[in-house]
């Protein structure tokens, strides 16, 4: 892989900081042009924040697109963003409830689910991020989509605050804080999410991620290794004859059943990072992304 440094670098992303601006303060420390995040976080959320640097940019799409999360769920208020930054837009009691109460709500949001984004969101309404629209004064109609919530669990519940924590890993697209107003609804009272802690991202968790502070001191963190990520697919490892195929864009031979479409992991005779292919008809695996290609 020509570009150096190349791999992933995961920040523990800190409150109050877009992801745009993490993306910035690597550049800057690596000295890179080209640097890539894999999905944003708002401002207010913490955690895992994965970075793809040098030619690692080109393998975001083929990384796990599966989040986790834990959070704190505020009962009693709604707001126009769906947690406690936006503007108050009603308040209610909580009523009475038990962990039991509780743990039988949650189970609504299990499995797959169709979910209204949050008004206050960057999905586009006719060529428009929705959070600019609401910005102007209007009030939109988005569309429910579908989502995967995988695992919802109550970690705690303060009845005298109204507030609950939960955990939650689930698709890429699942906003928590729509989770955290139609639990609201659900029981009632509205909710709006008070604090998100990003546990996992991309097959990253928090054990490999490092605070934004240590891009300001010498040696900066190392990189983590492009193949680490791509542990959940499956690899082909090129034999001599097929080096040149390989550098030329030429399918080669699958070797495993596979299904049409599956992308795998090419690694060069020495076992270094080749490039991607994916699978298709007739046994052959056809590439999409070669490194060090010929001419």
């Amino acid at each position: 892989m020509p570009d150096q440094p190349c791999g992933f670098l995961v920040l523990d992303k800190p409150a109050g900081l877009t992801s745009h601006a993490c993306v910035a303060r690597v550049r800057r420390a690596y000295k890179l042009k080209r640097v890539g995040h894999g999905g944003t976080l708002d401002p207010a959320v913490t955690g895992v924040l994965p970075l793809a640097l040098g030619s690692a940019t080109r393998l975001l799409p083929y990384l796990e697109g599966d989040k986790t999360y834990r959070g704190l769920v505020q009962l009693g208020v709604r707001t126009v963003s769906d947690d406690l930054e936006g503007e108050v837009l009603a308040r209610a009691a909580v009523p009475a409830l038990e962990a039991g109460d509780l743990a039988a709500a949650l189970a609504a949001f299990r499995g797959k689910i169709q979910q209204v984004p949050p008004q206050v969101s960057a999905v586009h309404v006719d060529g428009q991020r929705a959070y600019k629209r609401v910005r102007q004064g209007e009030q939109l109609e988005l569309a429910a989509r579908p989502v995967t919530v995988h695992r919802l669990e109550l970690l705690g519940w303060d009845p005298v605050s109204g507030a609950l924590e939960v955990e939650v890993a689930c698709s890429a697209g699942t906003y928590i804080r729509a989770l955290a107003r139609d639990l609201g609804e659900a029981l009632g009272c509205g909710g709006a999410l008070a604090r998100l802690r990003r546990t996992g991202a991309l097959g990253f968790d928090l054990e490999q991620a490092v605070p934004l502070a240590y891009l300001d001191q010498l040696p900066l963190p190392p990189l983590l290794d492009p193949l680490a990520a791509l542990a959940h697919l499956p690899r082909r490892q090129l034999a001599e004859a097929e080096q040149v195929d390989w550098r030329c864009g030429r399918a080669i031979g699958q070797i495993l059943p596979l299904e049409n479409g599956q992308a795998v992991v090419v690694l060069s005779q020495d076992g270094n990072l080749a490039g991607m292919a994916r699978a298709r008809g007739e046994g052959l695996l056809q590439p999409k992304l070669v490194f060090n290609a010929a001419g």
